[in-house]
């Protein structure tokens, strides 16, 4: 069952991809964010994505907002990809308990092993504002993810 909007978000502590431990918590009262679920790193779409965003970074990552891009993936693989696609907003490994965050949030895909593409923007309460949920081979419209970004965060 996946979380909805005006629910509390799920709190968390995972590792980015240089090992350092982001908890969601740590940013209520300051800046609002958004939670982006992606299946794989590497992958075709999940690239594309995490592309536009890097590419629209301030967007996503401003005075008001920041972006945590979760996937199931090791901390190490996260590392690789981001130097790779010179990915610089955190990546965080939801790898060990396998996809527990994801699962949390209802994203969680257990034949796939991965999760879908979720994307939740938390408020600086920590209550959901809005969401989206598209399944794996769905890529999500980063422009009306912007837009929403700009329209709820003041």
């Amino acid at each position: 069952m996946s979380i909805d909007v005006g629910q509390q978000a799920p709190d968390f502590t995972l590792k980015d991809q240089h090992g350092q431990d982001v908890t969601l918590s740590s940013y209520r009262g300051d800046k609002a964010v958004m939670v982006m679920f992606y299946p794989f790193a590497f992958s075709r779409i999940c690239t594309s994505e995490l592309c536009d965003v890097r590419d629209h970074l301030s967007s996503f990552v401003n005075d008001n907002v920041l972006l945590l891009a979760v996937s199931c993936d090791p901390m190490f693989a996260l590392r690789a990809y981001s130097e790779h696609d010179n990915l610089t907003y955190p990546l965080l490994s939801d790898f060990w308990p396998h996809g527990e965050v994801a699962r949390a949030y209802g994203v969680f895909n257990e034949s796939a092993g991965c999760a879908i593409r979720g994307s939740y923007l938390v408020d600086r309460e920590g209550v959901v504002v809005w969401k989206v949920e598209n399944a794996i081979p769905e890529a999500r419209n980063l422009d009306e993810q912007r837009k929403i970004i700009a329209d709820l965060v003041p």
